[in-house]
């Protein structure tokens, strides 16, 4: 199991309920909801159903607004574990 999960299954649940509190603090304070996010998907792809594939420039913005947050911290992260190792 700990090679599936990349630690033991304690703390493996421990780091994925801290970054769940962590995530569900940052959705609060913008006003996310999961359903607000569903329901932005599916208006999503209804855009690009009913407007042809121009709607695909929101997807490009999507990607770039969230890389600029993940690719840093993905950085960051893998820094700190080559000076660990």
């Amino acid at each position: 199991m700990e090679n599936l999960l990349g630690d033991t299954v304690a703390r493996t649940i421990i780091k994925l309920v801290v970054i769940s509190v962590l995530v569900g603090m940052v959705m609060s304070v913008f006003g996310w909801t999961p359903v607000a996010i569903i329901n932005g998907v599916a208006e999503f792809l209804g855009n690009i159903w009913q407007q042809g594939f121009a709607a695909l420039g929101r997807f490009g913005d999507w990607l770039v607004l969230g890389a600029s947050v993940v690719i840093p911290v993905f950085i960051i992260m893998r820094l700190l574990n080559y000076r660990r190792g």
